[in-house]
């Protein structure tokens, strides 16, 4: 997945990867596909940016041959594209909720795997829908400052989510985790295992890990990753940044490990790039993007590995 392109120039698309826009003739077998939508902020507003600063910031990632720490070239066993973003009338976010599930679906349904850019987090309930519908119930690997299972809030809101997901009966609560939570959420009553912040920052990675990996089994997952899970010194470039999070290392060794899950798909959501500094939470999303298609890249080479 290496570039040759000077790091200053213009990247329309993620990693320079080829532009495509039918998933089902594609012979990619991962997409990438961006959701700039900010209506459900309840915070500083700024995340629709998210897409284009991403793909911008994956510029700097696209010169090495295999990221590091990964021992192989990422594609040499996975083929990506770039879908561009979801087209919407701008106000009407039923409108964008219905089209970012219809190309969900087109998606998942080709079997590929996505990898959607936000936008606000409130993307992941019309993404869940569309991969629930072909795979059941998912476990949900929830990287946040913040539960997103608020019950107060329109329908509309990108701080309850999870809990209408839960409710759509699209979640396995018992499958499901959350990393770095550290506003408060009625502890007695959360239908998710909570990992907080504190915890894991003064816990092995190997011991975050392998929490994970006993939660979730072998169920269907889904992970998603709020920008704001990291620390804002980290990433500043957010709605709703609170202090005390993961550092980017340490949020990255935790999503590297977990290659063995059968994860089915993937969002980084809530970089907001009129708040970055030197794009560095744009370059934070855009790694976890890469990461996420390390993880792929590392179950194809298992695959052929064993056949």
């Amino acid at each position: 997945m290496a570039s040759d392109l000077p790091l200053f120039t213009s990247c329309p698309t993620f990693l320079h990867f080829p532009q495509c826009s039918d998933p089902a003739t594609s012979t990619a077998k991962a997409l990438i596909l961006g959701a700039p939508f900010d209506l459900a902020t309840t915070g500083r507003s700024g995340s629709r940016g998210g897409p284009g600063a991403i793909r911008q910031a994956s510029a700097n990632l696209a010169w090495e041959e295999a990221r590091w720490p990964w021992d192989f070239n990422a594609g040499d066993y996975l083929q990506a594209a770039d879908l561009g973003d979801i087209p919407h009338a701008v106000g009407d976010p039923r409108a964008f909720a219905d089209r970012l599930e219809q190309r969900a679906r087109q998606v998942v349904a080709t079997g590929k795997r996505l990898i959607t850019l936000g936008g606000d987090h409130y993307i992941s309930l019309p993404l869940l829908r569309a991969h629930a519908a072909h795979h059941g119930p998912l476990a949900l690997i929830h990287f946040d400052a913040h539960t997103d299972t608020y019950g107060e809030g329109g329908e509309f809101d990108h701080g309850t989510m999870f809990l209408r997901a839960l409710e759509e009966g699209l979640l396995l609560p018992e499958r499901s985790v959350q990393i770095g939570i550290r506003t408060a959420y009625e502890c007695s009553e959360h239908p998710f295992e909570v990992l907080d912040a504190g915890w894991v920052n003064e816990h092995d990675v190997a011991d975050c890990v392998q929490r994970i990996h006993s939660r979730v089994g072998d169920a269907p997952a889904y992970l998603t990753f709020d920008i704001d899970c990291l620390d804002p010194a980290f990433a500043p470039g957010t709605g709703t940044p609170v202090v005390g999070g993961l550092s980017s290392d340490r949020a990255l060794r935790i999503v590297r490990a977990l290659a063995s899950l059968n994860l089915c798909g993937f969002d980084v959501v809530e970089v907001a790039p009129p708040y970055d500094h030197a794009e560095i939470t744009s370059l934070a999303g855009a790694t976890l993007a890469l990461e996420f298609l390390y993880l792929l890249a590392a179950a194809e080479r298992l695959a052929s590995a064993s056949s």
